[in-house]
Parts: structure tokens; C-alpha cells; sequence
């Protein structure tokens, strides 16, 4: 394994209720680091602001949807059909477009020595 920073690649995970209205919030972060095989997701969800987007939300389904993309990531047996594939592929998976109440966001970029703690940073920073 190579030492120093690497490059990474992340997206926010955004609920958005009502599809036809737009309006979102963040909800989560999953990043990759090839050079590490890293795919790791961090979620949170701010149950009083999707109340706010939308009453009637399903905040069990988006729940659901949250922990399972945690799961995916993770890889393993919880992983499903997944659980065989690398990490790069899960990846692509998980920010492959939808139209979903969970959607991923676009894909970013940067540089960490670390790319489980840059998940936590991001979910702070974009997130909470």
C-alpha cells in the first residue's frame, strides 16, 4: 500500500420527498478511496426538516433506504447481491442515478490520508 494522501471520490445522499417539488436535504456522505478499497457511508437523518419538506414523509422507507446503502458499502453478507462485488463497484452502484426519494448526489473529489475519518468530516460538514 502506498503511503500519503490518495484520492477519493465522494457524494452526499439526499432525500427528496416530493421528486416533482425538488426540494431536498442531506442525508448522508459515501465515500471511495480505490487506492484504500475503501467504500465507506456515514448517514444521518433530520427527521424534523423532512417533516418540514413533507409531512407526510415515509420516514421508515427513507430509514431503510439509508441503512441500506450503509449496509451495501460495507459490503459482506448484510450486502445482499452485493456482497461479492469490490469496493468500486459498490461504489458505482450506490451513486448510480435514480429517481428514488433517496438519491445520490454528484461525485467529488479530493485527497486523504484517511478515508474512513474523511467520512465523519464530511458528514459533519455537509450533513449535520
Amino acid at each position: 500500500m502506498t503511503t500519503g494522501p490518495h484520492v477519493y471520490e465522494y457524494a452526499t445522499l439526499r432525500v427528496v420527498p416530493r421528486v416533482e417539488r425538488g426540494e431536498l436535504i442531506n442525508a448522508g456522505v459515501v465515500v471511495y478511496c480505490r487506492a484504500r478499497g475503501v467504500v465507506a457511508a456515514r448517514t444521518h437523518l433530520d427527521e424534523a426538516r423532512l417533516a418540514a419538506l413533507d409531512p407526510a414523509a415515509d420516514t421508515i422507507g427513507v430509514r431503510a433506504a439509508l441503512a441500506a446503502v450503509v449496509r451495501i458499502c460495507a459490503g459482506g453478507e448484510a450486502a445482499g447481491q452485493a456482497a461479492g462485488d469490490d469496493a468500486g463497484r459498490r461504489f458505482r452502484w450506490v451513486i448510480a442515478p435514480r429517481s428514488t426519494v433517496v438519491q445520490p448526489g454528484p461525485v467529488h473529489t479530493g485527497l486523504t490520508d484517511d478515508p474512513e475519518a474523511e467520512a465523519d468530516r464530511l458528514l459533519e460538514q455537509l450533513v449535520l
